[in-house]
């Protein structure tokens, strides 16, 4: 069988498997035809950062790479709608039934527009078919002026289902975290945090110290910590990874070495996600297809970081038990 034969059959059985997607920002996935639409003639490009060989010199560029189109694409909420129409039938062709998104309070702030507002464009833009939960994420020097008010509130707000730490992980964890965390725990949505990508298990601890979650987004740093790794294990913490964001942001210098295979192995239950897809030229079928290709995962360990996902996702048992009885009747054709 030619390599192209072996690439196509791999593709078709990652393309098969019903998916999550559990780490996603809405502002990083602005599809490519919305911005060639809205912008005529600026975007008839393909993106330098979509080559595989590209690297980021730093966060900082990264940073400035999506502003350059979300900043430009997202002035409104019916902006956020129609971009997350797009996004969400992306999902339905790649046989996504679960995503859980975040939309940056960062935009919020710059458009005047209310947190809500925004929350309901995107949720009113979700296809039957596919489940989705939404999420506010800020960033670790948020709680000032006016945010300080608003996310002091955000655990009362109607239909948001958490709150994600974002952004760069130089900036200093604030002790107003752990009482946002835990009036999102308590109000009963779930709270993640963005830790370890870069700053390595010390970050991940103080995470998990602050937040309470049991939602890490990212994370590789932990593996370079026993006691970190162990902490995962002992209190069930699940790692939302991104393999293609991670080498080409170079907290992971090649996708041979990513940790992902490690804390697999150890039993840390790790899911798979794209996280800013216009940004990095990628989709969940090439993320599964690195695990394949690059990293000796097996069709069953794939099923199993699937699996790892609905079991993560925020949806009633009968709902997850029907994702999971179609999981095990492809697992047992194999």
């Amino acid at each position: 069988m030619s390599r192209a034969e072996v690439e196509a059959r791999i593709a078709e059985f990652i393309q098969s498997l019903p998916k999550t997607e559990t780490h996603l920002h809405i502002e990083g996935a602005v599809p490519w035809e919305l911005l060639q639409e809205t912008f005529p003639g600026e975007f008839d490009f393909t993106p330098e950062a979509w080559a595989a060989d590209f690297r980021y010199h730093n966060f900082t560029q990264f940073e400035d790479e999506i502003l350059s189109y979300a900043g430009r694409y997202y002035t409104s909420p019916e902006r956020y709608h129609e971009s997350a129409k797009h996004v969400f039938q992306r999902h339905l062709d790649q046989n996504v039934r679960y995503v859980e998104t975040s939309f940056h309070l960062g935009i919020v702030e710059a458009l005047g527009a209310t947190g809500p507002d925004i929350l309901d464009a995107i949720k009113s833009a979700v296809p039957e078919g596919l489940e989705v939960r939404v999420f506010l994420g800020m960033l670790r020097d948020h709680y000032r002026d006016d945010m300080a008010k608003l996310l002091d509130a955000v655990h009362t707000w109607d239909g948001l289902d958490g709150i994600d730490m974002h952004g760069h992980e130089t900036i200093p964890w604030g002790d107003w975290t752990a009482d946002i965390w835990r009036n999102v725990h308590e109000a009963g949505k779930c709270a993640k945090a963005h830790a370890g990508e870069f700053e390595g298990a010390t970050d991940v601890n103080r995470a998990l110290d602050l937040t309470k979650s049991q939602r890490i987004q990212h994370g590789n740093g932990a593996i370079q910590d026993e006691s970190t790794f162990r902490r995962l294990l002992d209190e069930e913490v699940v790692l939302d990874m991104c393999p293609v964001s991670n080498v080409k942001l170079k907290s992971v210098l090649d996708v041979t070495k990513h940790p992902i295979r490690e804390f697999f192995d150890a039993g840390v239950k790790v899911t798979v996600s794209t996280d800013d897809p216009t940004v990095f030229g990628n989709d969940l079928v090439h993320e599964y297809d690195l695990l394949m290709t690059h990293l000796d995962f097996s069709k069953q360990e794939v099923i199993q970081v699937v699996r790892n996902g609905f079991d993560a996702a925020l949806v009633d048992d009968q709902t997850r038990r029907m994702w999971l009885d179609e999981l095990a009747t492809i697992e047992s054709q194999l």
